[in-house]
């Protein structure tokens, strides 16, 4: 029997639910300020989600349709990075001003991980600066052994690299740890990692290949709000709310 000791988070569709109204509107915004006419659609945006890594998706942009202004790669080698930081910012701000709210339960789950005596750990590829500006101003109640941000990996999901760094740093086995992912991307990666993996979907990711999972839900509950739906794994005494109990059982075993 394995105890669990630490849990785990990606950022964006975890914590918060970035990518559609956040991530995607930044970007939107950032283009429209650089004299592009470039707009990326919600379903496109879902494409450009396969691709981890916010300047990675750009220069695939780039690469396959083109931005609407003619660029040498060279050009948009240097562009991309200014880009990507202004991007950051405008993304900031939209956390820092509450027009992205938390998910369903993630609040009262990181709660209940810090009462149980569990290290928790962030591990995202989004820019540091939006990871502290949620780490540090928005959970600021809760209390993070590790959070690890944007380059901090040369490979990025859904290479094992970041959760096996995080393993490293915090001197943790595989199996004293569980992740809470939400895409097949971050499946993969945690999966590759040899942990056992939550994964709460959202919009976005609720038709990917999540089936490696070993726990699915549609999110982690609220007693007063949203409930969850579970699709996947056995939860004693699940009544539409997640909670680390249930889990740190499960997993333990």
């Amino acid at each position: 029997m394995s105890q669990i000791k630490a849990v785990f988070f990606d950022q964006d569709g975890v914590i918060i639910d970035t990518e559609r109204d956040g991530h995607r509107v930044s970007f939107n915004m950032t283009f429209k300020e650089y004299g592009f006419t470039d707009e990326w659609s919600v379903e496109y945006y879902h494409e450009l989600l396969q691709i981890a890594g916010g300047k990675e998706r750009m220069k695939h942009h780039w690469k396959t349709k083109g931005f609407s202004r003619k660029m040498t790669e060279e050009e948009i080698d240097k562009l991309i990075p200014e880009m990507h930081k202004r991007k950051t910012a405008l993304f900031v701000e939209l956390i820092e001003t509450g027009k992205l709210p938390l998910r369903p339960g993630i609040h009262r789950f990181m709660q209940e991980a810090m009462e149980a005596g569990l290290k928790i750990a962030v591990c995202t590829t989004s820019n540091e600066q939006a990871a502290k500006a949620i780490t540090e101003k928005i959970l600021k109640d809760i209390q993070f052994e590790l959070v690890l941000a944007g380059d901090v990996v040369k490979k990025k999901k859904p290479d094992p690299e970041i959760y096996n760094l995080a393993l490293s740093k915090l001197g943790l086995k595989p199996e004293e740890v569980f992740v809470v992912e939400d895409s097949k991307n971050g499946v993969v990666a945690a999966k590759a990692a040899g942990m056992k993996t939550v994964v709460t979907t959202n919009g976005y990711t609720e038709k990917e290949d999540v089936s490696a999972g070993d726990v699915i839900v549609t999110c982690l509950g609220d007693p007063k709000g949203e409930k969850a739906a579970l699709r996947k794994g056995n939860l004693a005494g699940f009544d539409g709310l997640v909670h680390v109990e249930q889990l740190v059982e499960t997993f333990g075993r």
